[in-house]
């Protein structure tokens, strides 16, 4: 099998198409109602940059050269279907109306119910929709890697580490739902989000598990984990520019989109700290709410004054030099620390 980051995202996505097959084929006496869930579930693990997979497999390739067998792209696949369930829960709490260009579940479920007539609320029945399927797709994950073939005693290491995974990115969550729901979050509180939310289950849990399915010993972990966890920082605080910055065309959501969620980032709270304070109060009184254009490049031009972008892409930069230093001190499979040097850029320099 080839080694290139198309041809392994291509095999990825059909091992993926593969178990979501199957589980129709198990699932079918259930009937229309359960076809329509599952239809769902296809667009929810198809695209997207792939990231946890890919560093899943270079983990691996971190100590066993060999990568891409059936055993291990299942494993791969458990992770981006991990994903899938918490964007899906995501879009909910977020009250996002997009994902990648199409409705979220939660309002694709709704509108089946308005346009159906159906009884009771249409926005109650696409959140239960929406927290099902998230359900269904995490289930699934644990499966995918619970029984991927690899040896079961590195299977069990690794779902070690994925259910501390799994503990870590439910908990965070609920760190950034409490912030945006107090209306106030410092610095060190929204790094600690990042950290927990983001960060550790994008890039650094996703090595530790690839590394712990080939067999690696506590000390590559602790190597890989200074590598992982600062280009994991560096990965999501590119996705808060974006979240504000990004150009709706490419990212897939509307334009500032972080802003009228709430969302109480790094770069917002470098904001708050440092623009003029009128400035500061607009920008607090602002998050949260309906934005027309005019006001969401309003709020851009106050982030930007501030110094607050200035200051995420000096931490970018100081986050991935970090973890490229680290990965220099790492002795691993040269094929794996090339990935990962290309796995490193892709992460953090990117427009969506």
């Amino acid at each position: 099998m080839g080694d290139s980051p198309a041809e392994f995202r291509l095999q990825l996505q059909d091992t993926i198409d593969a178990f979501v097959a199957e589980q129709g084929a198990r699932l079918a006496p259930l009937g229309p109602d359960g076809a329509r869930l599952l239809a769902q579930a296809g667009p929810m693990v198809s695209g997207g940059k792939r990231f946890r997979a890919a560093f899943c497999h270079a983990g691996f390739r971190a100590v066993r050269a060999e990568g891409n067998q059936p055993e291990l792209l299942r494993a791969c696949a458990a992770l981006e279907v991990l994903h899938a369930s918490a964007l899906v829960h995501d879009d909910f709490m977020d009250a996002s109306a997009t994902r990648r260009g199409r409705p979220a579940t939660h309002v694709l479920f709704a509108a089946q119910h308005a346009a159906a007539r159906w009884h009771g609320s249409s926005t109650q029945y696409g959140a239960a929709a929406a927290i099902l399927l998230g359900d269904l797709l995490l289930s699934w994950a644990d499966e995918l890697l619970r029984r991927c073939g690899l040896p079961a005693e590195r299977v069990a290491a690794a779902m070690d580490l994925f259910d501390l995974c799994r503990s870590e990115v439910i908990v965070g969550q609920f760190l950034d739902v409490s912030a945006q729901a107090r209306g106030r979050a410092d610095v060190d509180t929204a790094m600690t989000v990042l950290r927990y939310k983001s960060a550790k289950y994008s890039i650094e849990r996703p090595l530790h598990i690839g590394a712990a399915l080939a067999g690696a010993d506590p000390d590559l972990l602790s190597g890989l984990g200074a590598f992982g966890l600062p280009l994991g920082e560096a990965f999501q605080l590119r996705d808060d520019l974006l979240g504000v910055f990004g150009d709706p065309e490419t990212t897939g959501k509307p334009a500032g989109d972080d802003l009228a969620e709430g969302k109480r980032t790094v770069l917002v709270a470098l904001a708050l700290d440092s623009a003029e304070p009128a400035d500061a109060l607009r920008l607090d009184r602002a998050l949260g709410t309906e934005l027309t254009s005019p006001e969401v490049e309003e709020l851009r031009s106050i982030i930007d004054a501030s110094g607050a972008r200035a200051q995420v892409e000096e931490a970018i930069t100081a986050l991935s030099t970090q973890a490229l230093s680290a990965l220099d001190r790492l002795e691993i499979e040269p094929i794996a620390k090339a990935a990962l040097r290309d796995l490193a850029s892709a992460a953090t320099v990117r427009s969506r």
